[in-house]
C-alpha cells in the first residue's frame, strides 16, 4: 500500500500545531477568496445557497479570530442579492471590521444606502441598522440622508431601526444629530406614531439624548422637563397595555418622576395602573410598586395601604418562576418588611425554607423571618429556625441559630428561646456550639437575669473544643463577667494564658486580656499568676491593640488598683439596643432606588459605581509641582524611646530603669522575669492591695508592689538599642507604567489598618494636603482618587542610594477615621521598616 500523501499526514509532536494552522488558514482564506470571485456576479440557480456555506465559513472564522478582512471587496460584491440570511452575514461582517479599518467601511458606504432603498423593509431596516453600526465619525454625513428617510419610511420596523440610529448618530457626532434637527422629529414620533415599539424607542433616546445635552443647553433642559409633563404622563399611561414588558417599565420609571398636582392625580395614576400588578412580568409589577409607593410617600394612611395592596402581587412572585427572579422579588419585598414588618407578619409561613431553594435564597428568607417575628408568630418561627440548624448545609445552620439569636434580643418574652439556645450548646456539633456561643453572650448582655441558667450550662463547654475565634472570645467573656458563679474560670483563664503564643487570633487574645482583669477582681489569689504572665505577654504581642490594652491595664494597677477596679470592671449595665449595620440615612436611599441594583446589593448605587470603586486612576499629574521638604530626615520611628513617660497615658513618679523594645518593636514594655511561674503573694497581701487605695497609690513602693503581687520583675539588663531608621530618596520617580507592572508582579507584604487622627480626617476636604505632606516624607502619591468619605492613594518610596521600591495603596475612610494599608516591597526584609515610618508620617497628617 501506497503511503498517504504528505498534505494528509498528521503533525509531528515536535512541529508547532499553531504554524500548521496559521498556514492552513492562510490558504483556506484564499480559496475562500477565489470562490467567492467566482459567485460575485452569477445568476445561475442555486448560488445563494453556495454563498451562504462561503458567508458561513468566513464568519466562523472571523468567531476565532482569523483575519478574512481581506476578502472585504469579495463579500461586498457577493451581498447584491435579495437573500435576508445572506444580507444578515454580510452586515455582521462589515460591522465587525469597518470599526478597526476606517478604510474599508468607505467600500460599504454606497452597498449599504443602495440597501436602505431596497422594496422590502425588512433589508431596509438592516442596512439601516448597519450603515449606523458603522461609527466611523469621518462617515457621519453620510448618515443624515438615510436616516430622515427611515424616520419617515411606512414600515415601522425601519422607523423603530430609525429612531435608534439617531441614537448612535449622536453619540458619534452630537453637534451632526442636533443640526439636523432629529430630536424634533423624535418628539413628535413619540406623540404620535401608531407604533408602541417606535413610541418607546424614541422615549430611551429623547432621554438620554436631552439628559446629556441639559448641562449646556437651557432649550434641551426644558425639553427633558417637558417629558415628565402632565399631557405626555398620561399619553403614555393610557396606551400602557399596547407597550411591551420593557416598554412598560420605561414609562413606568418615567412616571415616578412625576410630580402631581394633588391626590385626585395621584388616584387617577394608581387607578390607571391597577391592572399592572396582576401582570405576568416580575419587572413590571415591580416598577408599578414603585410608581405607587413614590405617589403616596406624603399620604400615611393611603401608603400603609399601599403595602396591603402590593403584599399580594410579590408574594405571588416569589413562589412563582426562577430561584433568580424569587431572589429579586424577594430582596425588594425584605426592604419593605424592613419599613412595615406588621404588615407582613401573618405571612410568615411564605418564608419558609424549601428544601430545593439555592442557598441565596434560603438566607434571605432567614433574614425575612427574624423581620417579621412578633408576639403573636414568635413560637412558630423558632420552632421551624430550629429544625434548619440540623441542616446539612452548615452556612445555613449558622444562619437560622443566628436567627433565633436575633429574635430574642428583639422580643420581650424570651423564656421558650432561652431554652432553645441551650439546648443548642448540648449539641455536639462544633459550629452549632460555636454559634450558640456568641448569642449567648448577646443575651446575657441585654438579659442579665438569665444569667444563672446560662452559666450552668456554659461551665460544662470545654474551652479546648472551642476553636472559632468569635467563639472563643464569647466564652472567654462570660468567664471574666460571671467568673464569681463559675467555680473553675480562674483556671481555664490560667490554662489560655499558658497558650498565648498559640492563639493567632488577637480578637481572643483582647477578650482574655479583660477577661483576666475582671477574674483577678473577683477572686485575687487564683487570679494572680494569670493576670501576670497575660500583662506580659500583651505587651509583647505584635498586634498592635493588644499590646496597647496590656499597656494600659500595667500602668493603671500601678497608678491606682481601686481606679483600675472601676475602669475594668464597673456595675453591670444591660444593653437595650443593639447598634444596627445600615443607618436609617442608607436604608431611605436604598428605597429611593427601589427597583434597581441597590436593592440587591443592600447599600446606594454611589457605593458601587463611583469612581473610587470601580473607575480607573487619576494620576497626581502635580506632583511635579509639589516641593520637597525635608521634613523625611527628621522623622523620628516608632521604635526610639523617650527617657521619660510623662507624655504616657497613665503617668508614673518615677523613671524606668529600661525600657528596651520586646520582640514585636514596641516602645514601651513591663519588666518580666522571664520564668514560668509567678511569685504568689499571701492571700491579706492581694487583698489588702485590691482594696486598699492607699496601699496602690502613686508612690513608687506602691507600683514595686504590683509588680511583685503580679510575679514581674525589673531585669538589670541594659536596654536594648532601637534598630537604625530606614531612610528615604528625597528625589525618588517612578513612572505609572513601571508602578502598575510592579504592582501586579509583587505580592502584598503587609496589609494592616491604621486610624488618623482627628486633625487629619478634616485636613482631607483637599486632598492635595495628603500629597504635600507624604512627600516631605519622601512617600511619593502616583495616583489618586475618590470622594468623600472613601479616598484612595497609590504611594511609592525608594530607599537612599538604592533601587529598591515600596509601593503602598491606602484607601481612607474619613467617617470611621481608618485607613487601609497595603504594602508591596522590591525588599521584602525591609518593609515593616517602611511600614511603621509610612505609620509615623500618616499619623502626623493635619497635626503641623
Amino acid at each position: 500500500m501506497a503511503p498517504p500523501a504528505q498534505s494528509q499526514r498528521s503533525p509531528s509532536p515536535s512541529q508547532p500545531s499553531g504554524v500548521l494552522i496559521m498556514v492552513n488558514s492562510k490558504s483556506e482564506v484564499s480559496d475562500l477568496k477565489l470562490q467567492l470571485r467566482q459567485l460575485a456576479g452569477s445568476r445561475a440557480p442555486g448560488v445563494d445557497d453556495s454563498k451562504r456555506e462561503l458567508f458561513k465559513k468566513v464568519i466562523s472564522y472571523m468567531t476565532i479570530g482569523i483575519d478574512v478582512s481581506s476578502l472585504f471587496g469579495e463579500m461586498v460584491m457577493c451581498s447584491a442579492t435579495s437573500d435576508i440570511v445572506l444580507k444578515k452575514m454580510c452586515y455582521l461582517y462589515v460591522g465587525n471590521y469597518a470599526k478597526v479599518n476606517p478604510d474599508l467601511a468607505l467600500l460599504t458606504i454606497n452597498f449599504l444606502q443602495r440597501d436602505c432603498r431596497d422594496e422590502d423593509p425588512m433589508i431596509r431596516g438592516l442596512a439601516l441598522r448597519s450603515l449606523c453600526s458603522l461609527r466611523v465619525a469621518n462617515l457621519v454625513e453620510y448618515l443624515v440622508g438615510p436616516l430622515g428617510s427611515g424616520l419617515k419610511d411606512n414600515n415601522s420596523y425601519v422607523r423603530m431601526v430609525a429612531v435608534m440610529g439617531v441614537l448612535k448618530l449622536y453619540h458619534i457626532s452630537a453637534s451632526t444629530c442636533i443640526d439636523a434637527d432629529f430630536p424634533s422629529i423624535l418628539k413628535h414620533l413619540m406623540l404620535h406614531d401608531s407604533d408602541t415599539q417606535v413610541v418607546a424607542n424614541c422615549l430611551s433616546a429623547l432621554q438620554e439624548i436631552w439628559s446629556a445635552e441639559a448641562s449646556t443647553s437651557e432649550e434641551a433642559s426644558r425639553e427633558r422637563e417637558a417629558l415628565i409633563s402632565k399631557p405626555v404622563i398620561y399619553y403614555l399611561l393610557n396606551r400602557i397595555k399596547e407597550f411591551s414588558e420593557w416598554a412598560q417599565c420605561l414609562v413606568l420609571e418615567l412616571v415616578t418622576k412625576y410630580v402631581p398636582s394633588d391626590s385626585s392625580e395621584i388616584f387617577d395614576i394608581m387607578n390607571l395602573l391597577e391592572d399592572r400588578l396582576q401582570h405576568a412580568n416580575g419587572a413590571v409589577v415591580l416598577a408599578t410598586i414603585r410608581v405607587f409607593l413614590q405617589l403616596t410617600l406624603s399620604m400615611t394612611d393611603v401608603h400603609q395601604q399601599v403595602y396591603e395592596r402590593i403584599k399580594a402581587p410579590l408574594l405571588t412572585l416569589v413562589s412563582s418562576g426562577s430561584p433568580e427572579q424569587s431572589y429579586a422579588v424577594l430582596s425588594h419585598l425584605h426592604l419593605l418588611v424592613m419599613r412595615a414588618p406588621y404588615v407582613f407578619s401573618s405571612d410568615y409561613k411564605h418564608f419558609y425554607c424549601q428544601y430545593n431553594e439555592p442557598s441565596y435564597v434560603k438566607r434571605l428568607k432567614l433574614e425575612m423571618l427574624t423581620a417579621v417575628a412578633n408576639e403573636s408568630n414568635t413560637y412558630e418561627i423558632v420552632t421551624e429556625l430550629c429544625e434548619y440548624a440540623a441542616n446539612v448545609d452548615i452556612p445555613i445552620a449558622r444562619e437560622s441559630i443566628r436567627a433565633v439569636g436575633k429574635i430574642a434580643l428583639q422580643q420581650y418574652d424570651v423564656n421558650a428561646i432561652v431554652d432553645r439556645l441551650l439546648q443548642f450548646l448540648e449539641m455536639e456539633k462544633d459550629y452549632v456550639t460555636a454559634e450558640a456561643l456568641v448569642l449567648v453572650k448577646d443575651l446575657l448582655r441585654k438579659y442579665p437575669q438569665w444569667s444563672h441558667d446560662c452559666i450552668a450550662v456554659v461551665g460544662n463547654i470545654s474551652s479546648k473544643n472551642v476553636q472559632e475565634p468569635k467563639a472563643k472570645a464569647a466564652l472567654i467573656w462570660m468567664l471574666g463577667e460571671y467568673s464569681q458563679d463559675m467555680q473553675d474560670a480562674p483556671y481555664v483563664l490560667e490554662s489560655l494564658v499558658e497558650n498565648w503564643d498559640e492563639e493567632h487570633s488577637a480578637e481572643v487574645r483582647l477578650h482574655l486580656l479583660t477577661a483576666v482583669m475582671k477574674c483577678f477582681f473577683k477572686r485575687p489569689p487564683e487570679t494572680q499568676s494569670a493576670l501576670g504572665a497575660a500583662l506580659a505577654g500583651g505587651i509583647a504581642d505584635f498586634h498592635q491593640d493588644v499590646h496597647d490594652r496590656a499597656l494600659f491595664y500595667y500602668r493603671i494597677l500601678r497608678y491606682n488598683v481601686s481606679v483600675a477596679e472601676r475602669v475594668v470592671n464597673p456595675p453591670k449595665q444591660a444593653v437595650s439596643v443593639f447598634a444596627d449595620t445600615q443607618s436609617s440615612e442608607i436604608k431611605d436611599r436604598i428605597f429611593d432606588e427601589f427597583n434597581s441594583l441597590s436593592v440587591l446589593y443592600q447599600k446606594p448605587s454611589y457605593m458601587f459605581t463611583d469612581k473610587e470603586h470601580r473607575g480607573p486612576l487619576e494620576f497626581a499629574d502635580e506632583l511635579g509641582n509639589l516641593s520637597i521638604g525635608e521634613a523625611a530626615n527628621n522623622v523620628v520611628p516608632t521604635q526610639m524611646v523617650e527617657e521619660n513617660d510623662k507624655d504616657l497615658l497613665l503617668t508614673t513618679s518615677e523613671k524606668e530603669e529600661t525600657k528596651g523594645s520586646r520582640n514585636n518593636g514596641s516602645a514601651y514594655t513591663v519588666p518580666y522575669d522571664g520564668s514560668s511561674t509567678s511569685v504568689f503573694a499571701s492571700q491579706a497581701q492581694i487583698e489588702s492591695a485590691v482594696s486598699n487605695p492607699t496601699l496602690a497609690g502613686h508612690s513608687p513602693q506602691a507600683s514595686f508592689a504590683i509588680d511583685d503581687l503580679l510575679g514581674l520583675g525589673i531585669p538589670a539588663t541594659p536596654a536594648v538599642p532601637s534598630p537604625p531608621q530606614l531612610k528615604l530618596n528625597t528625589k525618588a520617580a517612578l513612572d505609572p507604567s513601571t508602578f502598575q507592572q510592579k504592582w501586579r508582579q509583587l505580592p502584598v507584604a503587609l496589609s494592616q489598618e491604621i486610624s488618623v487622627n482627628p486633625q487629619g480626617v478634616a485636613a482631607l476636604t483637599a486632598p492635595q494636603a495628603l500629597l504635600r505632606h507624604m512627600q516631605s516624607h519622601s512617600i511619593h502619591c502616583i495616583a489618586s482618587g475618590g470622594q468623600s468619605p472613601n479616598f484612595k492613594f497609590f504611594f511609592f518610596a525608594q530607599k537612599f542610594e538604592e533601587s529598591s521600591n515600596y509601593l503602598v495603596e491606602c484607601v481612607i475612610n474619613t467617617s470611621s477615621a481608618k485607613a487601609q494599608v497595603k504594602i508591596k516591597a522590591d525588599d521584602q526584609n525591609t518593609s515593616q521598616d517602611f511600614s511603621t515610618l509610612f505609620e509615623s508620617a500618616l499619623s502626623k497628617f493635619g497635626t503641623s
